[in-house]
């Protein structure tokens, strides 16, 4: 969720609704391969999630589409969080590899190494706080991550886990199940009634803001460049000899695993680097437990740093908005070619199809280039626009923006929640002051960055 648009009325804003309007790609794919037939693999990484594990499976218990294997990678975990899974699965016929660690050693070497031990075709990241809410959610994002050889990831829409929908839960056999077995375990993490009142106020604000990201921005990119930049990493299916060869084999020589302070943003930006897509659907959901407000900026700031460095790793993708007159004069010659029978035509239909390749990237750019740089642009200049308002006393500006942003996203807002429309009117108006906080926060963010590029040489970013 890095690449939000820190105003409503932003460039990246812009570019939605051109790709609404425009609408999607009208090339009707005739895929490779049937997506019925491709072998399954659920990686779980968890860390001390005992009061998560639970539910985490039992959503994973009644999915439409069962797995080949379910793979719990517990990452140095101080609590119950394996022995809850082991049991889970055993009361409930599940099959489960548990692979135990005894120190942490981060989430992205955990992908890295079941891309390369396991054989299947599919690899879901499920992580231990999230449920998968839709019971087809593994069946539909592998069906759409096989309508093209370019889509590389594909991930549903994802919200936060509120307390409702852990009592919601409850109904489950599989969980009642479990619970017989171990009436001590708790679905609700232990904590006081404070910090359930913290964890509630960032569920306020990120509900409305996920809501607006994937339901309107990231459909608008989609209909436009057929990709966004990352998948969310929570519940997110990746081809695995792409995630394999595309990102791990190919950057693991040069960065080893300090890749970036967070892997699903690095893994989206090398996908489109190399010509592959992300895609999200609207029609599944899943949903992830929040930290409490105290620990957002700490959040945000792995977020919007990982941001910064992809930027910085990919740096030739970034500049793809110059590269855009010598991109369409060469996309003109290959459809003369087409037309003259001078190339081959592809047998398998593709929307927004591509050559793959780096080299094709530094030479053309690729188009959602255009969504990297304005996001870039965006996450340097306004914060830096709002503070200098501030600092000059620019009252009457600042409120002008403040109201006609608060005016804008909200009835945005409303527009897209069909049947929540008053519900969302109030959640516009109550995340506000949070959004602008986060805004004037990432200036620390981009501070700490330049810093660790210019002044202190720091690469060694890793998650």
């Amino acid at each position: 969720m890095a690449t939000t648009p820190y105003f409503i009325l932003s460039p990246n804003t812009v570019l939605s609704i051109i790709g609404l309007i425009h609408g999607p790609d009208k090339t009707v794919p005739t895929p490779a391969d049937d997506w019925r037939d491709a072998t399954v693999d659920v990686v779980i990484p968890a860390f001390n999630e005992e009061s998560n594990i639970p539910l985490c499976l039992a959503a994973l218990a009644r999915q439409t589409r069962k797995p080949t294997r379910i793979i719990l990678i517990d990452d140095g975990s101080q609590d119950r969080t394996v022995e809850y899974a082991q049991t889970f699965c055993a009361l409930n016929g599940m099959d489960l590899i548990s692979i135990r660690r005894a120190h942490s050693i981060g989430k992205t070497p955990t992908l890295k190494r079941q891309s390369r031990e396991f054989d299947s075709d599919v690899e879901f990241i499920l992580d231990g706080d999230t449920v998968l809410e839709s019971e087809n959610y593994i069946d539909r994002v592998v069906e759409e991550l096989y309508k093209g050889a370019g889509i590389a990831s594909a991930c549903g829409t994802v919200l936060p886990l509120r307390d409702r929908d852990r009592r919601a839960m409850l109904e489950s056999d599989a969980l009642q199940t479990f619970l017989k077995s171990h009436p001590e375990a708790t679905i609700y993490p232990r904590e006081g009634v404070f910090h359930h009142l913290q964890r509630g106020i960032t569920n306020l604000y990120r509900e409305a803001l996920y809501f607006f990201l994937q339901r309107f921005v990231y459909q608008g990119q989609m209909a436009f460049f057929g990709s966004i930049l990352n998948p969310v990493g929570c519940a997110v299916a990746y081809r695995r000899d792409v995630l394999k060869t595309i990102v791990f084999d190919r950057y693991e020589p040069i960065l080893g695993d300090d890749l970036t302070n967070s892997e699903d943003i690095f893994i989206g930006f090398a996908m489109n680097d190399n010509g592959y897509r992300n895609i999200q659907l609207t029609d599944v959901t899943a949903r992830s437990q929040e930290p409490e407000v105290g620990r957002v900026p700490g959040q945000i700031y792995l977020w919007s740093s990982s941001f910064l460095q992809s930027c910085y790793y990919f740096d030739e993708l970034m500049r793809s908005p110059f590269k855009s007159l010598k991109r369409r004069r060469n996309k003109q010659e290959e459809q003369a070619e087409l037309a003259a029978g001078l190339a081959d035509k592809r047998v398998h239909l593709e929307q927004y199809r591509q050559p793959w390749g780096i080299d094709y990237t530094i030479k053309y750019g690729r188009p959602i280039g255009w969504v990297l740089f304005m996001s870039a642009l965006e996450k340097v200049a306004f914060p830096t626009a709002l503070l200098i308002m501030i600092i000059l006393q620019m009252w009457e500006p600042l409120a002008i923006t403040l109201l006609a942003e608060t005016a804008v996203s909200t009835a945005i807002l409303v527009t897209l929640a069909k049947g929540q429309r008053l519900e969302y009117f109030f959640k516009g108006l109550l995340v506000t002051p949070l959004r602008y906080a986060v805004l004037l926060f990432d200036l620390i963010t981009v501070g700490r960055f330049a810093a660790d590029l210019w002044i202190f040489r720091n690469r060694r970013w890793r998650k």
